[in-house]
């Protein structure tokens, strides 16, 4: 246990929007989702898994916040139902403390599309999530946020040509913790049949605080075989290092597709 809290209790809104923001399935074309921050509205398919299990770095000036593991597991319930389930364990350091351990804020929810053109046209979907309460420890170490507050987000995708675009708007509603809005855009492209890359352009703000934080990173999806996928990711604020900016963020994971696991984004009648 350290001796006295981590000093990092402003910046746990920030490193925690990294957790509820992991969570989506995969097509043949560029995808927002792990290891992004920023949402699609891709489903599993009907009976579908998908498990992604990752490590994530999150670094602010003099503040460390690690997720080993990074838990999300997605169900398909029908063709435009998932249900989700997300937990990291997080590590997390500030200079001159000693380090933080603990299961931080856990993130149940569900994903809806209700809208669907099809695989060339626009794809709406909303994905309500309740960020529940931490452990006391984690909580009092300052690594973690009470809870619980309600993210309602709106995704929504294109494709254009070779490129496919996917913006997510939302809002996190205050029960025990800030208010707080999140925006999100990713772009990219399927560039051979195992190695898809795409840029991310993300802010988040919480309400009636400063500074806001907007991060641009680079990653991709890489098929290592059938059912598995190399997911990683890099980026940091475009503020460089002024205080509460992200130094450096990254994801490594691996995703692993258990059943019919096709996206399904077919038009339906």
């Amino acid at each position: 246990m350290p001796e006295r809290p981590l000093k990092i209790v402003p910046l746990v809104a920030r490193v925690c929007f990294v957790a509820a923001a992991l969570s989506a399935v995969r097509s043949a074309g560029a995808d927002a989702g792990p290891p992004f921050l920023t949402n699609d509205p891709g489903t599993p398919g009907n009976g579908n898994w998908e498990i992604n299990i990752a490590a994530m770095q999150t670094t602010y000036p003099g503040v460390s916040s690690w997720q080993l593991p990074q838990l999300d597991v997605n169900y398909g319930l029908g063709e435009r139902l998932q249900l989700t389930a997300e937990i990291p364990y997080l590590v997390g350091s500030s200079s001159g403390q000693s380090r933080a351990t603990g299961w931080g804020n856990a993130y149940p929810g569900a994903k809806w599309r209700f809208f669907d053109q099809g695989e060339g046209g626009w794809q709406i979907s909303t994905f309500p999530q309740v960020q529940t309460a931490a452990s006391a420890s984690t909580r009092r170490a300052g690594i973690a946020m009470d809870g619980p507050r309600l993210l309602l987000p709106l995704e929504v995708a294109r494709t254009a040509g070779a490129y496919r675009c996917d913006l997510e708007v939302g809002y996190y509603f205050a029960g025990h913790g800030p208010q707080e809005r999140l925006l999100g855009f990713v772009a990219g492209r399927q560039l051979t049949s195992r190695l898809e890359l795409d840029a991310e352009l993300y802010n988040d703000h919480v309400m009636h605080s400063s500074p806001q934080v907007t991060t641009l990173d680079l990653g991709g999806r890489y098929k290592l075989r059938r059912a598995f996928n190399l997911l990683f990711m890099a980026g940091r604020s475009l503020k460089g290092n002024s205080p509460g900016q992200v130094e450096f963020m990254g994801y490594l994971g691996i995703q692993i597709l258990l059943g019919n696991y096709g996206r399904s984004l077919a038009a339906e009648p």
